[in-house]
């Protein structure tokens, strides 16, 4: 069995800007700080919630290294190194690890896209290159690109592929996955509202949106399946089901920054092309809040 970078929560965590959109850097270290005393089990850096696509290179290297050293090996740090360059995607790891980030989260390459056989071909190129555990990132409606199950099981094969953050919403096919790649790939949802179906099938926890506000509930959810109250844990995911709903009524990270921000939480705005909700929008995430007494 391979080495496995955390059990239960990690936090997708947003990037906090100025009001200026510039990154607020003091902030994202105090973010990580409280992430961090909440009881989360490891953080994910500019993922697609941190807004990674509109940070430029020095901007992206710096907020790793601004967590790496926020966070002060007291959890993992994951981050954000996928791109559709396949050299770019190695260049860029190799800085994130020279930070101290732990592991690397690879979204499959997007727009461009490939075939299965070029996923395999893209990830093994990256994975010979670095020193670094990898976690796959499967999100076909951001993407347009689905990772077979088949395809799993050879990207298992490689000794530094070790998870995979699972977002595709088909549980037949997480099924088949977990059937093929058996305790070779460690199973992460990527859905917050997939979490307990998803750790039913072996999955070992999630990275997550819904944890930039409830990150104590969200290590919960996970932790109580994993010691056996899945009662308990089924039913702190259906207490915030409409919730998780509100956080994705329009596109991430657009409602968990606003509820953010709603809470006091201080993280700014988001980077064009990404806009404010529109107020019925609004309206409704401030309704689901308040019901899960957040304010």
């Amino acid at each position: 069995m391979k080495k496995r970078i955390f059990t239960g929560a990690a936090t997708a965590l947003v990037t906090p800007m100025n009001p200026d959109s510039s990154v607020n850097f003091s902030r994202l270290a105090q973010l990580v700080d409280e992430q961090i005393n909440a009881g989360i089990d490891a953080l994910v850096i500019c993922g697609t919630t941190g807004e990674k696509s509109t940070l430029n290179y020095k901007e992206h290297v710096k907020v790793i290294e601004t967590a790496v050293e926020s966070a002060n090996k007291r959890v993992p740090i994951i981050a954000g190194t996928g791109s559709n360059d396949t050299p770019y995607t190695v260049e860029l790891c190799k800085d994130a690890i020279s930070c101290g980030a732990d592991a690397m989260l690879m979204v499959t390459p997007y727009y461009n896209k490939t075939s299965q056989k070029g996923l395999i071909s893209h990830y093994f190129y990256v994975a010979d290159r670095i020193d670094s555990p990898i976690i796959l990132y499967n999100v076909p409606s951001r993407t347009g690109v689905n990772i077979q199950p088949e395809t799993y099981a050879k990207l298992a094969e490689h000794p530094n592929i070790v998870a995979t953050k699972e977002a595709n919403g088909d549980l037949g096919s997480i099924l088949l996955t977990k059937a093929l790649c058996e305790d070779n790939l460690d199973i992460y949802s990527g859905n917050d509202d997939q979490i307990v179906p998803i750790m039913s099938l072996g999955g070992i926890g999630v990275i997550s949106v819904l944890s930039n506000i409830v990150p104590k509930d969200t290590h919960k959810i996970c932790y109580d399946y994993l010691s056996g109250d899945t009662k308990s844990s089924a039913e702190l995911q259906i207490f915030y089901a409409k919730l998780i709903k509100a956080l994705f009524s329009d596109v991430n990270p657009i409602p968990v920054k606003e509820a953010m921000n709603i809470m006091g939480m201080n993280v700014g705005p988001c980077r064009l092309p990404l806009v404010e909700m529109d107020l019925p929008q609004k309206e409704n995430l401030i309704n689901e809040l308040k019901k899960c007494n957040l304010i």
